[in-house]
């Protein structure tokens, strides 16, 4: 068993076969033409080396044997070329040096005209083709915010920033969402003080914030709106009130602010009417003890009311949970159709055709002297506002074709 003769496998049984470094004939035919590796570097010089030799010249060509694959000759410029390229690319790697952090970095070798091109760029989409004075404008507000060299009034209102934050957050929704359709902005006095009284109703006191933007859009004027002790009790909501001019629902802020040639407007409805049931919608409530009125009569304000129509859809109320309303020291706790059973969701507004229209302005300025403190004028005042509203609701529901167009 010692002496047995080890034959490698693929040389047919001929001695001297498959020892060496090349693959045999019978590896070489098993792989795929595509995959059979290219002639080496000393193979091409080898090859080259028997096309110069005069005896390859002067031989006849022989056939060559069944087991044996004649490979084609390589073209001896082919050769020479491909053997000066790689020594030149051997010779170029050698030389170079290994690559730094800094030349692998992504921002690394970007022209700083690039930068501009891409600022310029952006700042345009921004802002518009006027995008210089305007970047320049908003830079000089945010170095007056961070300074602290901005005006507000006695009250808190902040006029710069309701006008550039609040009323551009809002305006699209009153555009786009809600596509509210004003009428009756002539009843609105460009100047000097007077109170707007409007129904109230959505459950979330959306229609005060659409009226203050609908009506800075189409007069310029800032509304200022009475709030009811509840929104300045809430830690974040009373800050925003504040700056975007409302005040506490009190006769003294009133009139102060109507002396002072504002434009105030007041929801007398209260909770009641944002509270109610979807089945009463468009049903006005109770007015108060008519404080407002007392208030434009001391003062000798026009009363301009305004009927709102679509708020009522936003979010029907169809149950309440008084419980949990008095645990919480909330008026009503809101059951809708999809609050809060779709959760977070559900608090999305539908998008309701809205319309506003401002009736004929009372005048206050002819009654006598102390006509505020009788009380049977100030009802009668009262009722007259309330019952104006109440009918410019009733043709503004037979004039809508549908609730969401």
């Amino acid at each position: 068993m010692a002496d047995a003769e080890i034959i490698p496998i693929g040389t047919r049984g001929r001695p001297g076969r498959g020892a060496g470094n090349k693959p045999s004939s019978a590896a070489r035919n098993l792989a795929p033409k595509g995959n059979r590796p290219a002639p080496s570097h000393e193979a091409a010089t080898q090859s080259v080396d028997d096309e110069q030799a005069p005896a390859a010249a002067t031989e006849p060509a022989t056939e060559a044997a069944p087991d044996q694959v004649v490979e084609p000759a390589v073209p001896a410029a082919e050769a020479t070329q491909s053997a000066t390229q790689s020594a030149s690319t051997d010779a170029a790697a050698a030389e170079r040096e290994p690559a730094s952090t800094r030349e692998r970095h992504p921002l690394a070798g970007i022209p700083v005209s690039d930068w501009l091109a891409s600022f310029q760029s952006a700042s345009k989409e921004l802002f518009g083709d006027q995008w210089e004075p305007r970047l320049a404008a908003f830079l000089a507000f945010l170095r007056r915010r961070l300074t602290g060299e901005y005006v507000i009034d006695e009250y808190g209102f902040d006029a710069e920033l309701t006008q550039r934050f609040l009323m551009a957050a809002l305006r699209p929704i009153a555009q786009k969402w809600f596509r509210i359709e004003v009428r009756g902005l002539e009843n609105i006095p460009a100047d000097g003080g007077a109170l707007v009284v409007s129904n109230h109703s959505g459950t979330i006191p959306v229609d005060g914030l659409m009226t203050m933007v609908s009506v800075h859009d189409h007069t310029g004027r800032f509304l200022r709106p009475l709030g009811a002790d509840l929104v300045f009790s809430m830690p974040v909501v009373s800050s925003l009130a504040r700056k975007g001019g409302a005040t506490l629902a009190c006769n003294e802020d009133a009139e102060r602010m109507l002396r002072g040639g504002e434009l105030v407007g007041v929801w007398p409805e209260g909770f009641k009417g944002i509270g109610k049931s979807y089945s009463e919608r468009y049903k006005l409530q109770r007015f108060g003890r008519g404080g407002f009125v007392a208030a434009a009569l001391r003062t000798g304000v026009p009363i301009v009311p305004l009927a709102v129509v679509g708020a009522e859809e936003i979010y029907p109320l169809v149950g309440n949970i008084p419980s949990l309303a008095r645990l919480l020291g909330l008026p009503y706790i809101p059951i809708t159709p999809f609050f809060p059973l779709l959760g977070p969701l559900g608090l999305v507004p539908l998008p309701s055709k809205w319309m506003l229209e401002f009736g004929e302005p009372i005048r206050t300025d002819e009654y006598e002297e102390g006509a505020a403190d009788d009380p049977m004028l100030v009802f009668d005042v009262t009722d007259q506002v309330r019952e104006t509203i109440q009918q410019t609701l009733y043709t503004l529901l037979m004039q809508r074709q549908s609730v969401f167009r």
